[in-house]
């Protein structure tokens, strides 16, 4: 028996029996470790600290760099391959609250869209559903996206939107910022709102669930407010692509309803820091009256807690108002004045929609806006004037 089966292993021309070794599985420490490396790569290539901006991948490893240094477990453990002393000090205070810090903090891969991450559940691991589950307990879920080849084209297009500054990040301001086919950012993460449910009844507020998908091929069912709410924390809004904007403002008739109405607005305040800066104007938009958003304008820090004055007022059409003012936002960025209020309840607060330009100038800005044309023009602080930009020159 033994030379038989000596036979057969010497006879083994096509290596049928050689049995080769397990890899060995990455652990969790590995993965930390090589997490740590992408920050210390990123600053090899950058000479800097990832820090927020409008780069996804900064973001990322920004919110990363800051969860390692709070949990002092992941600190200490890193010491010997921190190369450009980025964890000297460490503060002890780490606690995710939300599904999209814990995305952000994903040192280990558990979330990545590997074929032998967490979704490669262990048998003694699974759980089946709950019968006892009631609806108003349901908590959303974070889970692996079955048809994330779908989204991914349009996860690309909005980064190459970001790097060409076709879309910018703006700071997330009210739950109805919330929309279908939106872009967010969460803790770096890239998050796409494809469907809105049915509103209902939550605690005496109405609100839908959702079903977001986030770049790394995950998804989740979580409430909106449950997104409004991170969002509010830690996230921006993706602004929708400048060029497909711009072709909605065309073909204008007699028989279109308008949106909304975009509103130029000078502060009646007695404050001298304020009543001097000259041709001092707000940009804003409105989908009721200008008459009625301003009625409590005294009470108000985005109207410098003060009575204002109608310059004038725009109907517009076929458009989405508020990205309309958007665009004129970004068209004067360099002329925005940051003017430090504090409200009624003692609140500092820095509004960001006034700006010290002449108004006759954006009488034009908002002419080239609703022609189309402003993409071929750029606003010259020094000179006071619109411009050709040197490239259409």
């Amino acid at each position: 028996m033994e030379d038989w089966l000596k036979n057969l292993i010497e006879d083994d021309d096509l290596g049928l029996l050689n049995v080769k070794p397990k890899s060995k599985p990455i652990s969790s420490d590995d993965r930390l470790i090589n997490s740590f490396e992408e920050i210390n790569k990123f600053i090899d290539e950058n000479h800097k600290e990832p820090q927020v901006s409008s780069d996804i991948l900064e973001n990322k490893l920004f919110y990363r760099l800051t969860a390692i240094r709070d949990r002092e477990s992941k600190s200490s453990h890193l010491k010997s391959f921190d190369r450009h002393n980025l964890l000297s000090t460490t503060i002890n205070k780490y606690a995710p609250s939300s599904i999209a810090e814990i995305i952000a903090d994903d040192d280990l891969g558990l979330l990545s869209s590997d074929q032998n991450d967490i979704f490669n559940i262990r048998d003694e691991l699974k759980q089946g559903p709950n019968k006892n589950l009631r609806t108003h307990d349901y908590v959303g879920r974070h889970k692996k996206c079955v048809d994330f080849e779908k989204f991914e084209p349009l996860f690309k297009v909005c980064q190459a939107d970001l790097r060409s500054k076709k879309r910018i990040l703006k700071k997330f301001t009210t739950e109805t910022s919330v929309k279908k086919g939106g872009f967010y950012v969460l803790k770096g993460i890239l998050v796409y709102v494809d469907k809105i449910g049915e509103e209902e009844a939550r605690n005496n507020r109405k609100q839908a669930r959702l079903r977001c998908i986030y770049e790394n091929g995950t998804e989740s069912d979580i409430l909106s407010r449950s997104l409004a709410k991170s969002l509010f924390l830690d996230g921006r809004v993706v602004t929708e692509n400048v060029d497909e904007v711009l072709t909605s403002f065309a073909s204008i008739n007699e028989d279109d309803k308008p949106s909304g109405y975009v509103y130029i607005l000078k502060s009646l305040s007695r404050n001298p820091q304020i009543r001097d800066i000259k041709d001092l104007y707000k940009i804003g938009y409105s989908e009721t009256t200008v008459e009625d958003r301003i009625r409590n304008a005294e009470n108000e820090p985005t109207y410098l807690m003060a009575k204002v004055k109608i310059v004038a007022t725009y109907k517009m059409y076929n458009v989405n108002t508020q990205k309309f003012e958007d665009l004129l936002h970004r068209f004067f960025s360099s002329v925005c004045v940051s003017i430090d209020i504090i409200d009624h309840n003692g609140t500092r607060c820095t509004p960001r929609e006034w700006f010290q330009i002449p108004f006759e100038i954006i009488q034009q800005a908002i002419t080239l806006l609703q022609s189309g044309e402003i993409v071929n023009y750029k606003y010259s602080r020094e000179n006071k004037a619109i411009e050709v930009k040197d490239d259409n020159r």
